[in-house]
């Protein structure tokens, strides 16, 4: 479990001896976060991350048994913070458009600025899905706010009638598709002839402004 999820449980029966294992384990995630966000996964290996905290590569094989269980650390707090981030765009409040909106920004946005792990979060990975239950915790956080900001739409009569379920999939797959082409294209979207004036914003704006009109009534 990561850390961002660790910090929701109760510690006040914890020994000291508890308290310095998990404070060494924090220090070996955030010293893998530190390489993988300028490095990705090629970056990292035990030995690199003994020598950054001081510690001997067996000792880091006691935390984690391999390489595969620290990325599943490290996808599980990019989720957590990717959930973040979207609540803190709905604890803005408004109408309910621009609110779905500006949601819909922050998500492409975390991925622009850690493509890292964005590409890891979604790649198919057999080391993570003994782990999955805990990355659809999250998912199922982010559809269910979706899903209560669409049902509010329609409430207000703003959205349209359509079934709050299959809207907010269909909304999560343009949404990934567009943030995928940014992190995975280098000079996305205006390494193209002729798109050379075009820029991300231009291209987040009017792709959100898309989804929307499919939404509104």
């Amino acid at each position: 479990m990561s850390a961002d999820f660790a910090e929701n449980e109760d510690h006040s029966e914890d020994t000291p001896a508890d308290r310095r294992r998990r404070k060494v384990r924090d220090a070996i995630i955030d010293a893998a976060e530190t390489i993988f966000t300028s490095e990705g996964e090629e970056g990292i290996s035990m030995r690199r991350l003994a020598e950054a905290i001081d510690y001997s590569p067996a000792a880091i094989y006691k935390y984690f048994a391999s390489k595969d269980e620290l990325f599943v650390a490290i996808r599980e707090m990019f989720f957590q913070r990717l959930m973040d981030r979207i609540n803190q765009a709905m604890d803005e409040g408004g109408k309910v458009a621009p609110l779905c909106a500006r949601c819909m920004r922050a998500y492409i946005e975390t991925g622009m600025e850690e493509p890292n792990h964005y590409m890891m979060a979604f790649s198919p990975s057999t080391s993570a899905k003994p782990h999955m239950h805990e990355e659809k915790e999250v998912g199922f956080q982010a559809e269910s706010a979706l899903v209560s900001m669409i049902q509010q739409g329609q409430a207000e009569g703003v959205f349209r009638q359509v079934d709050p379920r299959v809207a907010s999939k269909s909304v999560w797959a343009s949404l990934h598709g567009l943030t995928m082409l940014i992190v995975c294209i280098e000079d996305f979207p205006n390494g193209m002839p002729g798109s050379e004036h075009v820029t991300r914003d231009d291209v987040i704006d009017l792709h959100t402004d898309l989804i929307m009109r499919g939404l509104m009534s």
